[in-house]
């Protein structure tokens, strides 16, 4: 059975969200002098000094939203719990940015860091609300 367009249309544009997401990831993770140039050395030295559990968090967040997208395309209700999730991840990424950190993210990049973490946090719900009505529809399996 063929699932609606939308279904389509939305996990394709999640997934090239997320993998731009997972991109910059990779290329934090990885120090790629061509990515990380971009940025000042305060902001490098923030992004390198993250306690292991942002880390790890960061690392849920972006991988499990990439197979959350993947799961959609598969019409898998498995695509709920990642999205999910993900989104908890986030929120504990988030928390370290702007609340544990001695220095705060938006101290160091600017007030869009606000902007563009709160952009990222209701896609992330957005993705779970959308996963999760799809599967309560019929449209995705049962996890």
């Amino acid at each position: 059975m063929q699932g609606p367009v939308h279904l389509y249309l939305v996990a394709v544009l999640t997934l090239l969200w997320n993998l731009m997401g997972a991109a910059d990831y990779s290329l934090t993770q990885l120090q790629v002098p061509s990515y990380m140039g971009q940025f000042t050395p305060e902001q490098i030295a923030y992004f390198t000094s993250f306690p292991s559990w942002v880390q790890g968090a960061w690392a849920v967040a972006v991988w499990s939203s990439v197979a959350g997208s993947l799961l959609l395309l598969m019409r898998s209700g498995w695509a709920v719990t990642a999205f999910a999730i993900s989104f908890v991840a986030m929120l504990l990424t988030a928390l370290h940015n702007f609340g544990l950190a001695e220095v705060k993210l938006h101290q160091i990049t600017g007030p869009e860091a606000i902007w563009f973490s709160l952009a990222i946090a209701v896609v992330a719900l957005g993705e779970w609300l959308y996963a999760r009505r799809m599967r309560q529809t019929g449209v995705l399996g049962q996890a």
